[in-house]
């Protein structure tokens, strides 16, 4: 598993029936087949010819290794009939899916895993016999074989040397940790680090590693023996907090942690790590990466980047300066003779070269050893070994690149002094509530990640994916503009469309429009956001049906019901006035109704009066770790709790 975010899937039953290796080949497959359209689009109608036509694609990055291992080779493609495909739409197409309608690629992952299912029965059949539904097929065989292809074990793998570079940076920073003391270090040569993270308390600690503060560690489950219960429960707080730091964990259930398949944990560790290595390559924690841009629209742009992006200018920045001849565009091919490398490490750290240089040396791995030995007397820890840089991989170049960043940047400690560094500093609740919506924009399991609010919503696209997720079917695509989009006014439609949709759903929308989006408003922007995260709360709450009677849920609702709980607990004195009711800033009243939901959530020893700021702030902080623990999805930080803000949430 890599450092880049996981295929999200939002349907429960496509998570369990197909592994992240599988949606990756199957996403690639999708997108190839969009690209394959003649006519640019790709309907419900158009799957059964799409898919027909997939024969041999899915195992064609793997034959060789599936020679290796005897596996049959890829027969005919499925022959399904008129009839036969008829039958499979309408087992999977949902209520409001129509033949006409673009096909989503969850839908894809419909059709196909039915489609499985039901050349499966056909084949248990002996010699193209009538198999199951009296279905005749002699070529079942072959095409089961073609489509079980791409869910063999084989792509369960893990590389060897990214789990030996994580274990290694679990070793390193989590050593002097009291309660972990006695697990590490881990062996890096074994599987014994999806042993120890089975209850969860590991990765708990590596989440406030990369992100301190997000767990109030009180609120882990931290016994040596610990029950079926108290692990699933710190697995639970574990995935959450995950989730609100931005990791894509869709895919990933408790019960993955608890058997510790090594393909989900290490893809979640991953995540955590990059986030921990990337935390300072922005330009709020480096105000000095200013000097990488000489006006205000290079700054818009480096705005605009992910910290992976923002890596790679840092780096070109550096090179330049020793006289490289070369542009490096990504973490792979471009390093993988180590050139770029020599010449960033002479650039930040010149004393610590040695002869013989790295640049006077032919051999690559003899090359790629001299460039670690510059590292390590630099004091850069090893994400990588020579091999691993020959090789090009990806993830374990980017962390050691980032790390290097971390350690020397080589940019100036006073910052650039230019006219337009002025706009930088955001005010701080706007920061805060940027911050709360990219992350649930990013756990909704669109196809598009998103860095930063204000940047990243600005042609409108994205938008319609978050409309399209929390409302389905109210977004005509047919005139949506798909990224990357050159004009402006494209752009503007796309906005325009995601108001008028915000208006069929009773949002306040006054002075607002699709430009006003595209500029980057950040007011209206924010204004938007929270009404639609808002209506996406209360239509989850409308399809529990928890008290309604089929009727839509209100404020006045969600009020009513917190209060009972609380009265129904034995708390007759904790209440709640309003939304905005400042008692709430002592954190005493969640605290009652956390464990009024589930009473042993709350250890009461741990919970202060809540009267003066510092005991506010503590109640605040284990109120968010103790929801998380039960399962619930937090973005706001223990602030928006002392100032009484969002808490709809």
């Amino acid at each position: 598993m890599g450092f880049d975010g996981l295929v999200v899937v939002s349907d429960p039953y496509l998570q369990r029936r197909f592994t992240q290796a599988d949606l990756r080949a199957l996403q690639a497959q999708y997108a190839a087949l969009w690209d394959a359209s003649p006519s640019g689009r790709l309907r419900m109608r158009d799957l059964p010819a799409a898919i027909s036509s997939l024969r041999g694609a899915t195992v064609s990055a793997k034959a060789d290794a599936e020679k290796e291992n005897n596996a049959p080779e890829p027969g005919p493609g499925p022959g399904l009939t008129d009839e036969e495909w008829a039958s499979v739409l309408k087992a999977v197409a949902r209520a409001d899916e129509r033949p006409h309608q673009d096909a989503s690629f969850e839908l894809f992952l419909r059709v196909y895993a039915e489609m499985q299912l039901r050349l499966k029965s056909a084949g248990a059949g002996a010699g193209g016999k009538k198999a199951a539904g009296g279905i005749a097929r002699s070529s079942s065989s072959s095409a089961v074989a073609f489509l079980t292809a791409a869910t063999t074990t084989l792509l369960h793998t893990i590389s060897e040397s990214e789990k030996a570079s994580y274990v290694g940076h679990i070793n390193a920073y989590l050593a002097e940790d009291p309660f972990l003391k006695s697990a590490l270090p881990i062996d890096p040569a074994t599987d014994h680090i999806f042993h120890v993270t089975k209850d969860g308390v590991l990765l708990c600690k590596l989440i406030n590693l990369a992100v301190p503060g997000t767990i109030d560690e009180r609120a882990i489950n931290t016994k040596r023996v610990l029950n079926l219960w108290e692990k699933n429960e710190n697995h639970t707080l574990c995935l959450n907090s995950a989730k609100a730091i931005g990791c894509t964990v869709v895919n990933i259930g408790t019960q993955d942690l608890a058997e510790g398949r090594p393909h989900l944990v290490l893809g979640l560790i991953s995540q955590i790590i990059k986030i921990q290595l990337l935390a300072d390559v922005n330009l709020k924690s480096t105000p000095q990466l200013v000097e990488l841009v000489e006006d205000s629209k290079e700054m818009e742009e480096l705005m605009s980047l992910s910290p992976e992006k923002i890596l790679l200018r840092w780096m070109n920045f550096q090179l330049k300066k020793g006289g490289f001849q070369r542009t490096v565009t990504n973490f792979s091919s471009d390093i993988k003779d180590s050139e770029a490398y020599a010449c960033l490490l002479n650039v930040l750290a010149p004393e610590c070269s040695a002869k013989p240089s790295a640049m006077s040396v032919k051999d690559l791995l003899h090359r790629a050893r001299l460039v670690l030995e510059h590292a390590d007397r630099m004091g850069c820890k090893r994400y990588l070994t020579p091999k691993d840089i020959v090789g090009g991989l990806p993830n374990l170049n980017l962390a050691f690149v980032a790390h290097i960043f971390q350690k020397r940047n080589g940019l100036s400690k006073q910052m650039k002094q230019v006219s337009f560094v002025d706009g930088l500093s955001d005010d701080a609740q706007v920061s805060r509530e940027e911050r709360s919506f990219r992350l649930w924009i990013n756990s909704l399991g669109i196809s598009t990640y998103i860095n930063n609010v204000f940047e990243d919503l600005r042609n409108g696209w994205v938008l319609l994916e978050v409309i399209d997720k929390i409302a389905p079917g109210s977004v005509n695509w047919k005139m949506a503009n798909r990224p990357p989009i050159k004009l402006p006014f494209k752009k503007v439609e796309n906005c325009n469309q995601v108001l008028k949709i915000g208006k069929e759903l009773k949002f306040s929308l006054v002075n607002i429009a699709g430009n006003d989006i595209v500029q980057g408003n950040k007011k209206l922007i924010l204004a938007f956001l929270w009404q639609l995260m808002r209506y996406n709360i209360l239509q989850l709450l409308k399809n529990l049906r928890f008290h309604s009677n089929g009727k839509e849920i209100t404020d006045i609702d969600i009020l009513v019901w917190a209060n009972k709980k609380v009265k129904d607990s034995g708390k007759h004195q904790s209440c709640m006035e309003s939304f905005k009711d400042r008692s709430l800033s002592s954190g005493t009243f969640f605290l009652d109704l956390l464990s009024g939901v589930e009473p042993r959530v709350v250890n009461w020893s741990l919970v202060t009066k809540g009267e003066k700021d510092e005991e506010k702030q503590m109640n605040a902080s284990y109120i968010i770790s103790v929801a998380r623990k039960l399962g619930c999805s937090i973005f706001l930080l223990p602030e928006d709790i002392l100032e009484v803000i969002n808490l709809i949430e």
